[in-house]
């Protein structure tokens, strides 16, 4: 059982994870954000590794991409700055990006990379379930990496249960199918939407993510999902002037 599974053992509602992006603001941030989130009181963390087309990214994190790749960053580059991850990390972490990286650095390589560093975890949003299930879970799930799946409002029934049964620690709720960035819409049809996935009663936990920003909207995704992913307003907040830890303490205060 990794890190990530007992968490969600353990702990039922109220859930926080930050997404952030590796290498920004400054390519060498990495663990030093991911240090100052686990004292803020964070749960669990999603680094982001970039990519030169993150077609599911709004404008704020798309920035961060950019400059963070201008920078420097690669999938190389993130595992060698992970590589002391815990000496002084204990929460839960995944890797999330797309699946060209992944597949020019080599799924067995990066899952054992994982491994080796600590990670519990990755979001692959663009790596297809089909291919994951024929030619990848055998070595994410030896080198102990939870795959984690993305639904949203437009998700078949029938393809949550086929998720919920390749899932092993939470399934990733959108909240929309726009891209990050906007705002939680808490309409009567969003509440439709979480209501019927409530009622699925799936053998994973559930996570919204996509417009999570401030304590109303972590909140409002409490009620229906053990907790929420908050992204592009943590990136946001990492832009402002000031010293990074001062501006991640102040951010997670809202929350913790």
């Amino acid at each position: 059982m990794n890190r990530l599974q007992q968490l969600f053992q353990h702990k039922k509602k109220d859930i926080l994870s930050i997404y952030y992006t590796a290498g920004y603001p400054n390519l060498p941030d990495t663990l030093k954000i991911a240090e100052a989130l686990e004292k803020s009181g964070a749960d669990f963390l999603e680094i982001g590794f970039p990519y030169s087309d993150p077609v599911a990214d709004g404008p704020i994190i798309q920035a961060s991409s950019k400059q963070s790749l201008d920078q420097g960053m690669t999938l190389q580059v993130l595992f060698d700055q992970l590589k002391d991850l815990r000496k002084t990390i204990t929460i839960p972490i995944l890797l999330m990006g797309y699946v060209n990286p992944v597949l020019q650095y080599g799924v067995d390589n990066f899952c054992k990379a994982c491994k080796e560093v600590g990670v519990d975890g990755c979001i692959i949003p663009d790596l297809p379930m089909y291919e994951y299930e024929e030619m990848y879970r055998t070595c994410f799930e030896e080198n102990g990496i939870s795959n984690i799946f993305l639904v949203t409002p437009q998700t078949s029934e029938e393809r949550i249960r086929k998720i919920d049964g390749l899932s092993n620690a939470f399934i990733y709720l959108l909240s929309s199918a726009a891209t990050t960035g906007k705002n939680l819409d808490v309409s009567t049809a969003a509440r439709m939407y979480f209501t019927r996935i409530q009622a699925m009663n799936l053998n994973n936990p559930l996570m919204i993510g996509f417009g999570i920003s401030d304590k109303q909207t972590f909140d409002s995704a409490n009620e229906y999902a053990s907790g929420a992913i908050i992204g592009s307003a943590f990136v946001k907040a990492l832009s402002a002037e000031g010293e990074i830890e001062e501006n991640i303490s102040a951010f997670m205060k809202q929350f913790r």
